[in-house]
């Protein structure tokens, strides 16, 4: 049985071999802690710096039996893990955090948009769709335009189309799969924002500043932060962020992507069960980053302070873009991180650099 908290030397499991399992594996590290990582796919960036690499389905009992074996306790890099996975650690004895509940709700569109309502998180107006026919029901009640996303998977953009009229309906939900959808009421936001928090196994909550976030054809591309918002702005996603967090009983990092309209008020957009690309100015703007946050939060150790040493540019850097490193290497006020994948697909996230500035 697991007693928390977890001392030196344990080991900490994670669900994803990519660039977050990546930046929490060398966060973990740097607290004493070894990764164990379950990947489908052998040597992947997470696990050339982990400690342990199972390689298998995130559905292979075997897999998981092993990675159970390894690790004290199991956390994951994305939300599309598939639940039965969590269901079948958590059975053999292995705490897994976030928990299955944040899990389930981020996963599906219509689940998570009635969640936030249901714990006082405001969002735009929403329909359910499982055909073509429902949909154009939807976009008739919502008024169009409206935003039809799949309810499950999808990110970056994928898996979502704008519908200009009731009549477009039909062929937008057969553009997107077939599948079950949600529809959005658009909003009328001023910019996209976001905030990153962090609740411990006592219960404990925090909050760092606020980013302003600009995405390009649906990828996010620039962060900006602290942002520049009123204390009424600031103290509304704090409360937000409290009520998730409490509502889910949550153990972790999570983030929380918002509008700001007119005036100030904020609409949640989508939260993520995990550390978030909105939240990476932390890791050369913060004392302790969101990474090494969760793996407190996880491990059951005091969460860190979250106030803003200095101001940071986030900048993604896709596909070729991180070729140009030693240039970037060379700015005195720029942080690299590369996420040592192998292969710069156009579009790809292949690292990102934080821009520093006095605050």
């Amino acid at each position: 049985m697991t007693v928390f908290p977890l001392p030196p030397g344990s080991t900490i499991g994670i669900l994803g071999g990519g660039q977050l399992g990546r930046m929490l594996a060398l966060a973990a590290g740097r607290l004493g802690f070894d990764v164990a990582v379950l990947d489908p796919q052998a040597n992947g960036p997470a696990s050339r710096v982990s400690a342990f690499e199972v390689v298998g389905a995130y559905d292979d009992p075997a897999a998981l039996a092993e990675l159970a074996r390894l690790a004290d306790v199991v956390t994951f890099e994305f939300e599309n893990v598939p639940a039965a996975a969590v269901e079948h650690l958590t059975a053999l004895g292995v705490p897994v955090a976030p928990g299955a509940r944040a899990l389930a709700v981020a996963q599906d569109r219509v689940e998570e948009k009635t969640f936030l309502n249901g714990a006082g998180a405001p969002t735009v107006a929403f329909a359910a769709a499982d055909d073509a026919e429902a949909a154009r029901e939807a976009v008739t009640a919502l008024g169009a335009p409206a935003l039809m996303k799949t309810r499950r998977e999808g990110y970056d953009g994928k898996g979502q189309k704008w519908v200009e009229h009731a009549s477009e309906a039909a062929d937008a939900f057969k553009a997107v799969g077939g599948r079950p959808v949600i529809l959005e009421a658009p909003a009328d936001f001023v910019r996209e924002l976001s905030v990153i928090a962090a609740r411990g196994r006592d219960g404990e909550i925090a909050v760092y500043p606020m980013a302003e976030n600009h995405h390009e054809k649906g990828v996010l591309r620039r962060s900006f932060a602290p942002a520049e918002v009123g204390k009424d702005t600031a103290a509304q996603a704090e409360r937000i962020a409290a009520q998730i967090l409490s509502s889910l009983d949550y153990v972790g990092v999570i983030g929380i992507e918002l509008f700001e309209l007119k005036g100030g008020r904020l609409l949640v957009n989508e939260i993520a069960p995990r550390v978030h690309n909105t939240g990476h100015w932390t890791m050369d703007g913060c004392e302790v980053d969101q990474f090494e946050q969760h793996i407190r939060a996880v491990a059951g150790w005091p969460l860190g302070p979250t106030h803003a040493h200095s101001r940071v540019e986030m900048l993604n850097l896709l596909g070729k873009e991180a070729d140009a490193w030693a240039k970037l290497a060379g700015e005195p006020e720029t942080r690299v991180h590369l996420y040592g994948k192998r292969d710069a697909k156009p579009g790809r996230k292949m690292g990102h650099v934080n821009r520093l500035r006095p605050l």
